[in-house]
């Protein structure tokens, strides 16, 4: 039976609202030094498994107004508050931190614009494009905190956030062609 648009109390919406409350304590066992950490990593895995799990919910049950909005707001929660941890604590510093900033800006002015065009009727679903980034971002975060590759075998998670910040600017760019296109804004 397919779930009301309108809905809010949705099983997909529950994992959402669940990966959103429990994304500070991951903030909080990334370690203040670059050696990585079992439990960060763990944690890490069970966040991105359950964006996968919500995603499969929505899709088997139907898709919400609310879930199109928690959704990204959830990875976005968790991937930027991540990346800023990780600079803060000296493990993404000098280029990758500079990389966090374009991630975060281009972040924060996509979800300007799905506002906008929202306000005008206008829905901006994810682009396949920005589901590889986001999980190429994932990833970059994963290799981060993973004790194998964090101090290890560094090259795999600056590889992966070289990959990020590139897939965040190739889908900065074709929403912002969709957007003149669409001739929204």
């Amino acid at each position: 039976m397919a779930t009301n648009s309108n809905a809010i109390r949705t099983w997909a919406n529950a994992v959402t609202v669940s990966r959103l409350l429990v994304s500070p304590l991951f903030f909080a066992i990334i370690p203040d030094y670059a050696g990585g950490s079992w439990a960060a990593t763990g944690l890490w895995f069970v966040l991105c498994v359950s964006d996968v799990v919500d995603g499969q919910l929505a899709r088997k049950h139907g898709t919400t107004k609310s879930g199109a909005f928690l959704d990204p707001l959830a990875d976005k929660v968790a991937v930027l508050g991540s990346m800023f941890v990780l600079v803060e604590r000296g493990m993404f510093s000098g280029l990758f931190a500079w990389f966090v900033g374009i991630i975060a800006a281009r972040e924060i002015a996509i979800s300007l614009y799905r506002v906008f065009a929202g306000a005008k009727g206008v829905s901006m679903p994810a682009s396949r494009t920005a589901k590889i980034k986001t999980l190429s971002q994932q990833v970059a975060v994963g290799f981060a905190v993973l004790p194998w590759t964090a101090t290890d075998a560094p090259i795999t998670w600056k590889v992966s956030l070289w990959i990020a910040v590139g897939l965040t600017i190739l889908s900065g760019v074709q929403y912002g062609v969709r957007a003149v296109t669409n001739k929204v804004g």
